[in-house]
């Protein structure tokens, strides 16, 4: 538990300096301060991933101030009257972009544990007129949500930053409705990542010593109860990663009061 603390303060600092970098002339997470700056220079995170399409009527704030190393939101199916959650919600880029697909009838959750994030992604909602987004403080590890109350679950390049990745997975199974779907991009870590990178912590805010490897998400996905899993990589991020989309579907007979990996009993819902 000291270990996860440790990380999340790590993290939750950094993203506090990115929500403020915001505010200030130079835009976007090109320095030191913010996540993701080992691979910043390269273009391969944040908001040059974004095409216009995809960003139109988000403000530009939401946007400059993403640090994810992918567009969840391009592969994540989403449709009319569904609930989707974003977690590590950030400035809200993804949280707005989903709000718009889902529809008046539909919802877009963002959860993020930096109060400095949320204050900036509930503004930017306010800019962009978007009624039906919603931003909730909480661990990623622990999610404030109900049982089967959503249809998506949404990540980009958040769930490597967490000391319990195993834990989110579960989290997000748990979340899900029978037949919901887990649509994140993230960074997957090289076999062969050497154990200096991953002991670097300042690497943990940026996307690359946290990584689980393709064997190792495949193997959270499956022991949470996840069918149906693709990962596929779309560009590398550095010589021991690359970013990548993950994929896939809580099976539509799973009992909506189970957790995977405790007890009915114990379940505390």
């Amino acid at each position: 538990m000291a270990e996860l603390t440790e990380i999340r303060e790590t993290v939750r600092e950094r993203y506090a300096a990115a929500a403020a970098s915001s505010t200030q002339e130079e835009s976007g997470c090109c320095g030191g301060s913010c996540g993701c700056s080992h691979a910043d220079a390269s273009d391969v995170f944040g908001v040059t991933l974004y095409d216009t399409a995809t960003s139109e009527g988000v403000p530009e704030a939401a946007l400059q101030v993403s640090l994810g190393c992918g567009v969840p939101t391009a592969v994540a199916d989403l449709h009319e009257g569904e609930t989707v959650v974003d977690l590590g919600s950030g400035g809200g880029a993804d949280v707005l972009i989903s709000a718009r697909r889902v529809g008046r009838t539909g919802k877009a959750v963002g959860l993020d544990m930096t109060d400095e994030m949320l204050e900036l992604a509930r503004k930017n909602a306010q800019d962009a007129g978007i009624a039906n987004a919603e931003f909730v403080k909480g661990y990623i590890e622990e999610m404030p949500l109900p049982n089967a109350s959503v249809d998506v679950v949404i990540s980009n390049c958040v769930i490597n930053l967490s000391g319990d990745k195993n834990k989110v997975i579960r989290e997000a199974a748990r979340v899900l409705r029978p037949g919901g779907r887990f649509a994140v991009s993230d960074v997957i870590a090289d076999e062969d990542m050497d154990d200096a990178t991953r002991a670097d912590m300042a690497a943990w805010t940026g996307c690359i010593a946290g990584a689980l490897t393709r064997a190792e998400f495949e193997g959270a996905l499956a022991d949470a109860g996840f069918v149906d899993v693709e990962i596929q990589e779309t560009h590398r991020v550095h010589e021991h990663a690359g970013s990548a989309i993950i994929r896939a579907r809580k099976p539509p007979e799973v009992d909506a009061d189970y957790r995977p990996g405790h007890d009915r009993a114990g379940c505390g819902f």
